[in-house]
């Protein structure tokens, strides 16, 4: 592009990279943040988005002259409502000039006419958001003033401060307190994932129940990224694209993208292509070795990380995992959460996963939507990034073993003559009846063992947390026989099967 003249308050198209031109306009740069070393740039904020970067002069171009041109190569739904969020800011602001105008004219009469100015107060924020603002600028060359309502955020390192979150009477909220308190002490609290902050050293959880289900979800405007589409990072991309979010993905086998891309998602070439492209990044791999490499790997997430980008780690993982994908995420300027879920495909599908998060609760809040979308209720853990790792190895460690000792019961049923129909039938009526065992013994039974939740994962899981109790020194002698009876179904090539093929274990 040619190199031009602007101001601050001049109305631009700003190319950024390989991204295509997008509407603009040139601010004052925050005061602690310094001008990228180099050619001659302009810090610009775009219209549409909450996004703010410095942009070399050469890649600038004047609004009004190019408008019909940028028009014509862009025809994306964002890319006109960010168009339409200029034409209404400048709609306004004429407005407002024409009244300034008209008073400056009465009170100024039979003096010397000089050339009009107006002085920049705040930058319109819900003008770039595609909204409207009693706060206007005019056409006219302003002079600069600094903009004083920047907290850390997006992709630039900025994020525009947003208006308070609305109570929302489908989304109910509660805080559990895990101090030595009685299970009456739980009390609603008000705000919209409003995180309550305690005195005490006592870690506090915050539960918020999902209307996915009915469909009353305000998708964010925020960019999302999933990376990862396996058993459950499948369905939770579907029930993000059903509410309405923007979603770009991507997958190590690129070929289980091509559903998604049909229902409106957009392709990510790489992870650290996605991250670029997203202000929020989730993943939901296999192990901690994939969750790793998927961060610090070639062409990784962390290749795209910017201040401001925020990454969330869905995976089951071990904490020291955790942590390590925490630090190096911040120490890039990124914001991170781990919010590892649990469920199964069917549960993934239908949208009612469990979400247990800590580490950063801005990012908590932010993926207020995307939690209501994929999941019946969320958790928030308080202290550091790992606290939902341990907590999501305890509640998988009690299921798989609890799995390993129904398929138990159905072998010794059957060994000691009893019917294994009627066993389910009885256990369905007593205390434990519950749709977990109701589903997986119907199927055990049924001899299917197609994957709702594979066998290898829940291994990995009881693994991760018998390794937890070595760590602080505390037993788990049941978890460690049923990571055993699970071995014993791996070996029997069970691995890529559901977890209640354990049952095969017994059998052989």
């Amino acid at each position: 592009m040619a190199t031009v003249h602007l101001r601050i308050g001049d109305l631009v198209w700003g190319k950024l990279g390989r991204y295509p031109p997008w509407p603009g306009k040139v601010v004052s740069p925050p005061k602690d943040l310094k001008k990228p070393r180099g050619k001659k740039c302009f810090f610009v904020k775009f219209f549409g988005t909450e996004d703010h970067a410095w942009i070399k002069v050469e890649q600038l171009k004047p609004y009004h002259p190019h408008k019909e041109e940028m028009i014509k190569i862009n025809k994306g739904k964002r890319f006109q409502q960010a168009v339409d969020a200029v034409e209404e800011y400048l709609k306004k602001a004429k407005g407002k000039d024409q009244t300034h105008s008209d008073d400056k004219s009465k009170s100024d009469k039979g003096r010397k006419a000089a050339k009009p100015m107006k002085i920049i107060e705040e930058d319109d924020e819900d003008a770039f958001k595609g909204g409207s603002s009693d706060k206007e600028q005019t056409d006219s060359d302003p002079e600069p003033s600094s903009v004083r309502r920047l907290v850390a955020g997006t992709v630039s390192g900025f994020k525009w401060e947003s208006s308070p979150v609305k109570d929302d009477p489908h989304f109910h909220h509660f805080l559990l307190s895990q101090s030595e308190k009685p299970a009456s002490s739980m009390e609603p609290i008000t705000k919209r994932l409003k995180i309550v902050e305690e005195d005490t050293g006592s870690t506090s959880i915050q539960a918020a129940d999902s209307t996915a289900i009915n469909g009353s979800i305000t998708p964010t405007d925020k960019r999302i990224g999933f990376l990862g589409l396996g058993l459950m990072g499948s369905g939770v991309v579907s029930n993000l694209l059903k509410m309405g979010h923007v979603v770009t993905v991507w997958n190590r086998t690129a070929e289980k993208c091509d559903l998604f891309i049909q229902e409106g998602a957009r392709l990510g070439r790489t992870p650290a292509e996605v991250v670029s492209l997203c202000d929020i990044t989730f993943s939901c791999v296999s192990d901690p070795k994939a969750a790793r490499d998927l961060v610090l790997g070639p062409s990784g997430v962390l290749q795209g990380i910017r201040p401001g980008k925020c990454y969330v780690e869905m995976s089951t993982v071990d904490p020291e995992t955790t942590t390590e994908l925490a630090q190096v995420i911040t120490s890039r300027g990124g914001r991170f959460l781990e919010a590892p879920v649990s469920g199964s495909q069917q549960l993934s599908n239908d949208g009612m996963l469990v979400i247990v998060a800590a580490g950063d609760r801005s990012v908590y809040e932010d993926c207020s939507s995307c939690f209501q979308a994929m999941g019946k209720t969320s958790f928030f853990i308080a202290g550091e990034a790992g606290n939902a790792a341990r907590m999501m190895l305890i509640l998988n460690m009690v299921q798989g073993s609890f799995m390993a000792t129904i398929a138990e019961g159905l072998t010794l049923a059957q060994a000691t003559g009893q019917s294994q129909q009627t066993f389910l039938d009885i256990l369905c009526q007593g205390q434990m009846a519950s749709t977990f065992v109701d589903q997986k013994c119907q199927n055990i039974l049924q001899g299917n063992f197609k994957p709702d939740y594979y066998l290898k994962h829940i291994q990995k899981d009881l693994r991760l947390a018998i390794s937890m109790g070595d760590s602080v020194n505390h037993p788990t002698p049941m978890a460690a026989a049923a990571n055993e009876v699970y071995k014993r179904a791996k070996a029997l090539d069970q691995s890529d099967n559901d977890m209640s093929a354990v049952y095969r274990a017994y059998i052989h």
